[in-house]
């Protein structure tokens, strides 16, 4: 209970702050609108996005999804501690729930757009719309990489959202984030565009994030971010928060990225990434000093694939890529970040750094073809990471096995020590070569795991739990 009281005590002082301000404007009206506040002054309509939000709440709806979680327990896998205890039917299970929000894109056919880290891994997706009515949702498609799904809904008496440009927003311009925070229900919050292009967010995928302070919160995952016009601008989907709350800082997928993969997702139920075809790693003052270079930002290429967009313009291994399409690389995050965002078949010109001397080259960018896969979907015990195929050249250097390319924090995954990097060669001490043979093993030993691992230069084993 003690605990409680200043947050209440703190909205409570708000709410004062807001009525004594608004006092004066009070009292004017008083005699005609006693007890209500004026819709005008001096003349003057009073603004509202009551009209918008009117258009653009019924096209919002809550996602509830349910993953069944197999529970270990060593005792209940003992047919005899079962039978001793009258409990041979004891359920193995429990029931994890999701919540978060949903935007729906098309209603003739039902289609909804939103995170896919709020139904990855889901056995039952549940939708409540504006209305009240709650309906049992298809997956689509996912991608993970940037974070989108789509699922599907029956049809009937529903309201879409339209697609604005989101490559026509501008730092100051209004937003307001629609979604189900903390499952209170549907809630509305604005504030402005803080920042375009954002990225650098830790176990994220690819990242070219519109920064805002309108109120995000747990539970608006999936939402809507729209401007004034009631027009989806992005797709709520991640806060920076050392409490866990709004902070004033919320992160949405822009909604021509997000449109551009939803599109994919309808037509064929997976995405194709862009890939120059190149390996690269940040750049180190011992890397720089080895390469006799004084680029402080940049990405350093280490492997380039014959027949690739990057062969065939020419790049080389100790090449520094400082810029795509004219726009800064600060690091090996940005170069394939930028790869992954940009649809395939795009124009890309590299800005290079070749032993002291500046070139610029052109090409085109070609379709990732690294396999690539939600851990969950390979192991319930991999659940919280994205695991792809080491590429072709790698494997012909011997360094064949399965990549974790992202842990998210709290997950299974996590909790087993595995991290972003690590190269998985081995399922108890039965090599690994794809993600087809790493599935494969887990099956094979349902029980005790202990997984080989390369990180960096170290040689360890994990044991899965």
């Amino acid at each position: 209970m003690t605990t409680s009281r200043p947050r209440f005590f703190l909205i409570r002082a708000t709410c004062a702050l807001i009525l004594i301000a608004g006092l004066p404007l009070l009292m004017r009206s008083a005699r005609s609108h006693a007890g209500t506040l004026p819709v005008a002054v001096d003349g003057q309509a009073l603004p509202s996005l009551a009209p918008m939000l009117a258009k653009v709440m019924p096209a919002v709806v809550n996602i509830n999804s349910k993953t069944r979680v197999r529970v270990r327990n060593p005792l209940m896998e003992d047919p005899f501690f079962r039978q001793f205890f009258g409990m041979p039917n004891m359920p193995r299970e429990r029931i994890e729930q999701s919540l978060g929000s949903g935007v729906i894109i098309d209603a003739d056919k039902g289609y909804v757009l939103t995170n896919n880290h709020v139904i990855a891994g889901a056995d039952d997706i549940s939708v409540t719309l504006h209305d009240g009515r709650t309906l049992k949702a298809q997956v689509v498609g996912t991608d993970p990489d940037t974070d989108i799904a789509v699922i599907r809904i029956p049809a009937e008496n529903l309201h879409a959202l339209a697609l604005a440009d989101s490559g026509q927003l501008r730092v100051g311009d209004f937003v307001v984030a629609l979604g189900d925070p903390f499952g209170l229900g549907q809630t509305v919050t604005s504030g402005i565009v803080s920042a375009l292009n954002r990225s650098g967010l830790r176990g994220m995928g690819f990242q070219n994030f519109i920064q805002t302070d309108a109120s995000i919160n747990p539970g608006n995952s999936g939402g809507a971010l729209v401007d004034l016009r009631g027009e989806l601008v992005g797709i709520n989907s991640a806060i920076y928060s050392p409490s866990g709350g709004n902070v004033g800082i919320g992160f949405a997928i822009p909604a021509n990225l997000a449109s551009r993969v939803m599109t994919q997702l309808i037509a064929t139920g997976t995405v194709a990434h862009g890939s120059l075809g190149l390996s690269a790693q940040d750049i180190t003052p011992d890397i720089a000093q080895a390469l006799n270079t004084d680029a402080g930002a940049g990405a350093v290429v280490t492997r380039v694939r014959a027949g690739s967009p990057a062969s065939d313009a020419g790049v080389v291994p100790g090449d520094i890529v400082t810029a795509v399409n004219g726009k800064a690389v600060r690091g090996a995050a940005d170069l394939t970040n930028v790869q992954g965002i940009l649809p395939v078949g795009s124009n890309v010109t590299l800005d290079l750094l070749r032993e002291g001397r500046v070139l610029h080259v052109s090409t085109r960018l070609g379709a990732d073809t690294v396999a690539r896969a939600d851990g969950a979907s390979i192991d319930a015990r991999l659940g919280g990471a994205r695991l792809s195929e080491v590429d072709a050249n790698a494997r012909r250097d011997g360094l064949g096995g399965v990549r974790v390319d992202r842990v998210t924090d709290g997950s299974r995954a996590g909790g087993s020590g595995l991290k972003p990097g690590d190269l998985i060669v081995g399922v108890n001490q039965v090599d690994v070569a794809s993600l087809d043979g790493l599935r494969q093993l887990l099956r094979r030993y349902p029980r005790q795991v202990l997984l080989s691992v390369v990180r960096g230069r170290q040689a360890l084993f994990v044991p899965l739990r």
